[in-house]
């Protein structure tokens, strides 16, 4: 069973990758870099300040770097102990697709999925009620993730189980900040 399933992983990877077009490249190289998306970032400190109190709006931010910090490390570790190679290493399929990008540690779990939805899923969380339009933040993870296909460096089983990681982790900590931030993050006003 795991056999058909990594098969199934890696001729869907293979088919995904050749969809790509040369011209698209320069686009989903940009895509794929965390950089490229520093001003979305500051864009959801800038929303939480306005649209709340300003030791809220901290508290929020600092669950959010929180979330971060944790999504790295339950990323990291978990790729060093699963060791899966990415698509551009493993030798039997680097021929057939095309790389544009060429890490070296391992691929299971993506972490550009984990961390993009589990970032996006709380701050979605925090916002949603203040801003109608907050749902169209998951336009960020889905290209960063599709991007990672794109360039040769995850199978889409890496990316759908750290979309689901990074859904749940943002979940846990939009929890954790209901159930013991936020009493103490309201502002008392006379």
């Amino acid at each position: 069973m795991l056999e058909k399933l990594l098969k199934w992983d890696r001729d869907t990877f293979v088919y995904l990758n050749g969809l790509g077009i040369e011209k698209y490249d320069l686009f989903w190289s940009t895509a794929t870099q965390f950089t490229t998306w520093i001003p979305l970032f500051i864009l959801f400190v800038i929303l939480f300040y306005l649209n709340f109190p300003k030791k809220e709006a901290l508290h929020k931010f600092l669950t959010v770097l929180g979330l971060a910090l944790f999504i790295a490390l339950v990323t990291h570790f978990t790729k060093i102990s699963v060791a899966r190679l990415r698509p551009n290493n493993t030798e039997e399929i680097n021929s057939l697709i095309r790389i544009l990008k060429t890490p070296t540690d391992f691929s299971f779990f993506s972490g550009h999925a984990s961390s993009s939805f589990a970032i996006t899923t709380l701050v979605f969380l925090f916002l949603r009620k203040k801003m109608k339009w907050a749902m169209f933040f998951f336009v960020w993870p889905i290209l960063f993730t599709m991007s990672r296909i794109y360039v040769g460096v995850h199978y889409p089983f890496d990316i759908l189980v750290g979309t689901i990681v990074g859904v749940l982790s943002g979940t846990l900590f939009f929890w954790i900040y209901q159930r013991f931030i936020a009493p103490g993050s309201k502002s008392v006003h006379p």
